[in-house]
């Protein structure tokens, strides 16, 4: 294969620059996908900016690729040239661990993230196992659908993975970028749903969104008058939050699940979960299966994000828009190579 062009950064915090490089030959488990979209999520600017420290530069970000399958390993398996794929957050797992045998390939110990010392989808094409390349459903428009790809299933995880029924009350903390799409599913999976946002701008389109009430999450009292009300509560925001009120607002057996990147540690006492027998859990993105789930999930409910779209060529553009905040709710880039 031609080299790959791409956008990069060469240093923490630094612009994206053009930058080019010889991905090598195809490996035999290996497919490469010509991009015509690529989502750019908070995570993306995170690893410019070595936020988590695992930075390698030149960084090409980029994990919310969208576009055609255009070269197949040998070993490659359901997948046909021309065909419209997404990559997320995991470009690649072992495949043999329990973990990835188990069918939770995105706790693989040695899983490689497709933009963690791999380039990724601010280019031409990226390259998968594939396995992680899924198949787009029809009904889904390519130009939408790349922030499902990491956003979309990190939210429509804990929904799958933690038995919520159609007649559980379920809490979203933070309508953003990842809120907004969760809004969105657990309306269409048939729960009632509370939107808890700090911006009191977003009440209004929190219940357009799907969301039946409407929560400040930076009022204590509003919290309280909710108390014992929520069978899961999943929090998307990364900021420090009332926790002891969060977890009063669950529901006996009530979970509240962090999806956000919280940087600061939650603290938690005991008899808060043991009297109610509630949980607070954690999780990172999702497994092939529970993507491919999550897209003909979509596809049956119409569900997309709500995207903004630059050209690939205003990379740095894009990224001052969401480091301003001003993103609604998530940003696509288009192909202009």
């Amino acid at each position: 294969m031609s080299m790959i062009n791409a956008w990069a950064a060469h240093a923490a915090k630094g612009p994206l620059e053009r930058f080019d490089y010889d991905p090598g030959e195809l490996g035999s488990d290996e497919v490469d996908v010509a991009v015509e979209y690529c989502g750019v999520c908070h995570s993306d600017l995170s690893m410019v900016d070595n936020d988590w420290g695992m930075s390698a530069y030149p960084l090409v970000p980029g994990h919310e690729v969208v576009g055609r399958i255009v070269a197949l390993g040998a070993n490659a398996k359901g997948l046909q040239v021309g065909q419209r794929v997404g990559v997320g957050w995991t470009s690649a797992s072992c495949m043999h661990c329990g973990s990835c045998m188990g069918g939770d390939q995105h706790l693989c110990m040695t899983a490689q993230p497709t933009i963690v010392r791999r380039h990724g989808g601010f280019a031409n094409r990226v390259r998968a196992h594939w396995a992680w390349a899924i198949a787009l459903p029809e009904g889904i428009r390519p130009e939408a659908a790349g922030p499902l790809f990491c956003g979309g299933i990190t939210v429509f995880t804990p929904l799958l993975d933690y038995g919520i029924q159609p007649t559980d009350r379920v809490g979203v903390v933070g309508i953003g970028g990842l809120g907004h799409m969760a809004v969105r599913f657990a309306k269409a999976w048939g729960c009632e749903v509370t939107a808890l946002t700090s911006n009191i701008g977003k009440h209004e389109e929190a219940q357009a969104l799907g969301a039946h009430r409407v929560v400040s999450s930076t009022d204590t009292k509003q919290i309280a008058a909710i108390a014992g009300s929520l069978d899961l509560i999943i929090v998307t925001a990364n900021v420090r939050l009332d926790w002891n009120v969060l977890l009063a607002a669950l529901a006996p057996r009530g979970r509240l699940h962090v999806v956000g990147a919280v940087i600061e540690p939650i603290p938690v006492q005991v008899f808060s979960l043991l009297l109610g027998q509630k949980q607070v859990s954690a999780s990172p993105t999702g497994s092939p299966t529970g993507i491919a789930k999550m897209l003909a999930f979509c596809a049956r409910h119409g569900i997309e994000p709500m995207v903004e779209q630059f050209p690939m060529r205003r990379v740095n553009d894009a990224f001052d828009h969401l480091r301003a905040g001003n993103a609604r709710y998530r940003i696509v880039l288009k192909n202009d190579f």
